[in-house]
């Protein structure tokens, strides 16, 4: 198979998800990782599902209302905003680790340039911020605002948008459930990617320091068998003098 960028593609197997192969203790900092970055990715990505959900019945809420009376009016853009970049924010984060996750399950020992290793800190780093970001807007977004009503009084826009799904997309976002959750989770996925962000600098200064992502374990055995051959070489020029 061909070879990009340096990485042989033969080693994408099925045979890496093995837990002997993901779990191993060979590469430093390698169980943490995988832990720690699926976790990133799976919080991130419940909170912008559970967004996208919510955005999904108040887009419909909103379709209803206008045929069921013209001159009402439903305003959601400041959640539809919220929700979109929760989104984003979201997907960085799982694109950024996400990929960390597959290069280090398949090409632990990569070799990486200056600037591609300095790439990875720097969309770190920027993931934090865009989730840290995305958790505060949710947060004030669900907590502060509500759908606002125009055309009709309030009471009357109410009464409409209630007839959606027996009231599933109530007009104040803190009484959605889907829009409290997605909140909610935003902070243990950003707490997740901060905690990412820290694992992969630690690990890239491990490998810095060593020249290798071998844990000490793992180099320690690996310098054992050339130790052992130099004792030989040494008795057997030590027999050969004596004779």
């Amino acid at each position: 198979m061909a070879v990009i960028w340096g990485l042989d593609l033969r080693e994408i197997h099925w045979r890496k998800f093995k837990s002997s192969n993901m779990w191993n203790n060979t590469y430093h900092l390698r169980r943490t990782k995988f832990i720690v970055y699926q976790c990133a990715m799976i919080l991130c990505v419940v909170s912008e599902a559970l967004g996208t959900a919510a955005l999904d019945d108040y887009r419909k809420q909103q379709n209803l209302v206008s045929s069921l009376n013209p001159s009402a009016h439903l305003h959601n853009n400041s959640f539809i905003g919220a929700t979109s970049y929760n989104i984003f924010a979201g997907v960085f984060v799982a694109t950024i680790f996400g990929a960390a996750f597959f290069f280090d399950l398949f090409w632990p020992e990569r070799h990486e340039s200056r600037s591609v290793r300095l790439a990875w800190k720097v969309c770190a780093v920027l993931a934090c911020c865009f989730e840290l970001a995305a958790a505060l807007l949710m947060t004030v977004e669900v907590a502060r605002h509500g759908v606002g009503v125009s055309g009709v009084s309030r009471a009357e826009g109410e009464r409409l948008a209630a007839l959606y799904k027996h009231g599933r997309a109530p007009l104040r976002y803190a009484d959605n459930g889907r829009a409290v959750a997605s909140a909610v989770f935003a902070w243990p996925g950003w707490v997740a990617t901060v905690a990412s962000a820290i694992i992969l600098f630690l690990s890239q200064a491990h490998d810095d320091e060593f020249g290798s992502p071998l844990s000490s374990h793992a180099r320690n055995e690996k310098a054992e068998p050339v130790e052992v051959a130099g004792s030989n070489e040494e008795r057997g020029q030590g027999a050969y003098e004596g004779a």
